[in-house]
């Protein structure tokens, strides 16, 4: 059965000390709590390892927002899949289009990261979605598969059946437009559709699949209401406590 997932992802936010500080205001507003789902908190690199001994005694998973796509060496500057496992963190976000449109990140890249994640125990959270001009010309669907076929969907069904999916349409992201729930639900179940293709249908059914795009406490209950919709990849919202606590209440 596939997970609910409320995903934070801080981007390049907070200093050490107020990411630490961040942390500890959501462990303390979940601190006995059993939340519907599961409740992940994307942070800068620097922060990673002081985070995740925050939160080991608490329902918060901590995740990387990336990692490189070489295992080891002298590539300055770089965080290793392996790094990121060795600070407690077990999530890694993979794919996002800020990582594709600035840092030029292309399907072999991200071929190379997702399987160096998966070997280091790291669950992927596979982002994918279209920019606006796509959309315009009702090509999203040939867009989002063209990004899944050249990428995750080169995996084996077992490990492919470990990582989580994100769609974010990129004209939502950080815009304040959000996809109607409508056309999130279409893009989810499109996306669900095309795993069951490739992989079957029981594997399509036990996938989470989040989206992502100016997701808000406020209308985080109706996108979360639908049948396809397993949560959400939040930016902006992710980084005051009580606004991710209230999204995550919404299942």
């Amino acid at each position: 059965m596939r997970k609910n997932i409320v995903a934070g992802n801080w981007k390049m936010n907070k200093t050490l000390q107020e990411g630490v500080a961040l942390a500890t205001e959501l462990k303390e507003l979940l601190a006995g709590a059993k939340p519907n789902c599961e409740v992940v908190i994307g942070t800068p690199f620097i922060h990673l390892s002081a985070v995740s001994q925050l939160v080991t005694d608490s329902v918060i998973n901590v995740s990387a927002q990336n990692c490189a796509d070489k295992e080891s060496g002298a590539y300055t500057g770089e965080v290793s899949a392996a790094m990121v496992k060795s600070t407690g963190a077990n999530f890694v976000i993979l794919g996002h289009s800020e990582r594709r449109e600035y840092y030029l990140e292309t399907s072999e890249i991200l071929n190379a990261k997702v399987a160096l994640a998966l070997a280091n125990g790291l669950t992927p959270i596979y982002c994918c979605g279209e920019p606006l001009s796509v959309r315009e010309k009702d090509a999203q669907e040939d867009f989002v598969k063209k990004q899944l076929d050249e990428t995750i969907f080169n995996l084996s069904a077992d490990n492919f059946s470990k990582l989580v999916i994100a769609y974010e349409p990129i004209w939502a992201i950080g815009t304040g437009v959000t996809a109607s729930t409508e056309q999130a639900q279409e893009m989810l179940a499109f996306i669900r559709s095309l795993i069951a293709e490739k992989f079957g249908k029981e594997v399509a059914e036990n996938t989470s699949i989040l989206y992502g795009g100016s997701c808000n406490a406020k209308n985080a209950p109706e996108l979360f209401a639908q049948p396809d919709i397993d949560g959400g990849l939040i930016g902006g919202a992710s980084l005051k406590s009580v606004d991710f606590k209230a999204i995550i209440d919404a299942f």
